[in-house]
């Protein structure tokens, strides 16, 4: 029974952690994005005057992605602190898998 339990849990993890990877990924892109973003947002205000309106409008585009950046940085910090303990936790059942593998297949 604990081999099926533990096979079970074991493809379960390695979904979640693949799962999460993938979102780490996708956190990394749009947040790569943003970054390049707020930088053409720069280069084009170079050419107004800092009180024009067009500059304050683009000083608040720029702030907004900012927040957005600081959000996927929380969400990167999430999903990073999920990963470490589905990973300790596929270790460990990697380690009750085989443990209970080794106990249903002795005949001693």
């Amino acid at each position: 029974m604990g081999v099926a339990v533990d096979s079970l849990r074991l493809q379960q993890l390695t979904n979640e952690k693949s799962e999460l990877e993938y979102k780490i990924k996708l956190v990394v892109e749009a947040r790569e994005g943003l970054t390049r973003a707020g930088s053409d947002l720069m280069q084009v205000g170079t050419d107004y005057s800092p009180d024009s309106p067009v500059m304050k409008q683009l000083n608040q585009r720029q702030a907004k992605l900012k927040v957005l950046e600081q959000k996927l940085d929380q969400q990167m910090v999430q999903y990073q602190t999920r990963l470490q303990m589905v990973t300790t936790e596929l270790e460990s059942c990697r380690g009750r898998l085989q443990g209970n593998i080794g106990r249903a297949f002795s005949y001693g």
